[in-house]
């Protein structure tokens, strides 16, 4: 039988042996071994509250850095873009999701055979570029943006170790070429780089993205005042006019008088937006908004309205036109000068140089200069589009400066202002600054100011009719349509003077002329003649693709023809 076990307490009492202090061995020998787990606990202690201090510091000073942009990419280049429709709703932007590819480089096993593999399905991939981030040991980095399916599709069949791919958004334009000048563009972030696109981004979009608050959902469309129709048209008819015309460039704006709205705006060559590889090019440029030109003989339709409304001239005035004008070295002729006296009509119908030049004289320097800056022909459009050129002209104004500007030469305006500054002369007198959002009359007439009197509109409107009927805006005239308008024929300044080679041809139109609602301005940079023997003034080409537009729109704009009159002149009196 097992008897008690002794206590540890009474071994340590038997063990006790005295020593000459009277002190008991057994108590020094504890003390010293105690002391000895006490240094040892305390120094483990130490050596973890070190560690743990160092990584615990190692993470504040991790969080207040940047985040590391190798280990993933930024959250906004998948962020959300509301979508753009036209007027009727039809979308001309809208994101659609695309898988991009990444690879993790320290997964990489053997980047050589990864990139040959690769390469297979990504031709166009650069082959020392892409070597360098694979062996670059990040956690992170990609390799293409923005994948067809297929491709997708065709690197997971490799089975490469260390690629992957992330979903994204990404901008997809159903219309394509046709409103792209419009519509603008989006970089590889989806943020809006020009255009409309870019004027979103501005409003606010960016500052939505950065806070993570650009949810799709919550985004709602953004609609202009674009009627996609009416905007396939005109595309169709300037590109179809650029070559049929031998021109460079061509391009065409549809404006409504009454509001400011652009119904459409075309300017080619353009791009696909869906694919921009080309929209850097030089000669890609919205030559509507963001081309500055000498706009010719339409900018006698400014001279002439200036005239009248000063009250120093009425239709019934005549001027001299029977011999040029020489101030200085220049020598002002007409193209087709008749050699006598004319009427204003007359002047405004044959665009007579001389006759305009008179009736600049007559206004004078200073008021011509006043009254080109009131129609803001010479002041920056206010729009949304971004791509707006300012306009040019001389820092002092002599006579010399007003008798060239009379007839369009001498300044330089885009002809999207060119289209609103006669808007003024059809609409009632009033300068509307143009919008590519819709906009009531009632907010049109909040913003508009008052440029020139109502009698004065009313000269303009016969002129305009009467051109149609007898001058060179024959070529614009639609049966049904009642079209008004005005040509302009510019040459060139090449190398520091007049090209007798190369014109800038316009022509400006209104319909229906009893009371005008819309404003087609069309344009052909450097045209030629369509055919051996044929001239290649504004009449010949500008002319033409204004009223195949007016042919082509004038239904779909909800204006309904009337063949009850010929002529459109006989619908527009003048009192």
């Amino acid at each position: 039988m097992i008897g008690r076990l002794p206590r540890i307490g009474d071994l340590l009492r038997r063990r006790k042996k005295p020593t000459k202090d009277g002190s008991i061995v057994v108590d020094a020998a504890r003390k010293a071994t105690g002391g000895k787990a006490k240094t040892r606990i305390i120094m483990t202690m130490a050596v973890f509250f070190t560690i743990y201090s160092t990584i615990a510091g190692r993470l504040v000073y991790l969080g207040l850095q940047n985040p590391d942009m190798s280990g993933g990419p930024q959250s906004r280049v998948t962020a959300s873009r509301p979508d753009i429709v036209d007027r009727n709703g039809e979308v001309l932007a809208t994101d659609i999701k695309t898988a991009s590819l990444f690879a993790e480089p320290r997964r990489i096993v053997d980047a050589d055979e990864a990139i040959e593999r690769l390469s297979t399905v990504l031709p166009e991939i650069d082959y020392e570029q892409t070597y360098r981030k694979l062996k670059s040991g990040a956690g992170f980095v990609w390799l293409q943006r923005q994948l067809t399916p297929k491709q997708q599709a065709d690197i997971l069949a490799l089975g490469i170790p260390g690629l992957g791919f992330r979903t994204e958004k990404r901008r997809f334009y159903p219309s394509g070429e046709t409103s792209s000048y419009i519509v603008g563009l989006t970089n590889i972030d989806n943020q809006g780089i020009s255009g409309m696109e870019k004027y979103i981004d501005d409003q606010g979009l960016t500052d939505l993205q950065a806070s993570g608050l650009a949810v799709a959902r919550d985004l709602k469309p953004v609609k202009l005042s674009i009627d996609l129709r009416v905007q396939h048209v005109v595309r169709d008819e300037v590109a179809t006019g650029m070559e049929r015309f031998h021109a460079i460039a061509a391009g065409a704006v549809v404006l409504n008088v009454k509001t400011g709205e652009v119904l459409a705006m075309a300017s080619v060559p353009d791009f696909d937006p869906n694919n921009p590889y080309n929209a850097q090019d030089k000669d890609r440029l919205n030559r509507m908004s963001a081309g500055l030109y000498e706009m010719g003989s339409t900018f006698k339709s400014f001279t002439t309205a200036m005239a009248l409304d000063s009250g120093k001239v009425t239709l019934e005035s005549r001027f001299d036109a029977s011999r040029p004008i020489r101030i200085g070295r220049q020598t002002i002729h007409d193209f087709h000068g008749k050699g006598r006296v004319l009427s204003v009509p007359e002047v405004f119908i044959y665009s007579s140089n001389i006759g305009s030049a008179k009736e600049a004289e007559a206004v004078g320097v200073e008021g011509h200069r006043e009254f080109l800056h009131r129609l803001g022909v010479l002041e920056r459009m206010q729009t949304e589009l971004p791509e707006v050129a300012r306009p040019t002209e001389p820092k002092v104004w002599k006579q010399v400066n007003s008798i060239t500007v009379a007839f369009g030469h001498g300044v330089s305006t885009t002809p999207l202002q060119t289209a609103v500054g006669c808007a003024a002369l059809m609409n009632g007198g009033y300068l509307i600054e143009p919008t590519f959002l819709p906009r009531t009359v009632e907010q049109a007439m909040a913003v508009a100011k008052k440029v020139v009197s109502e009698k004065t509109v009313q000269g303009m409107r016969y002129l305009y009719a009467l051109n149609a009927e007898k001058g060179s805006g024959k070529s614009a005239r639609v049966p049904g349509y009642r079209v008004g308008g005005k040509t302009g024929t510019a040459e060139k300044v090449v190398n520091g003077r007049y090209s007798k080679e190369k014109n800038f041809n316009a022509f400006v139109a209104a319909f229906p002329m009893d009371d005008p609602q819309y404003i087609v301005l069309t344009i052909a940079d450097e045209p030629k003649p369509e055919k051996p023997g044929m001239g290649a003034t504004a009449a010949s080409n500008a002319g033409v693709m204004a009223g195949n537009i007016i042919r082509r729109a004038a239904s779909m704009l909800g204006v309904k023809p009337d063949f009850s009159h010929e002529n459109g002149a006989t619908l527009v009196s003048y009192q």
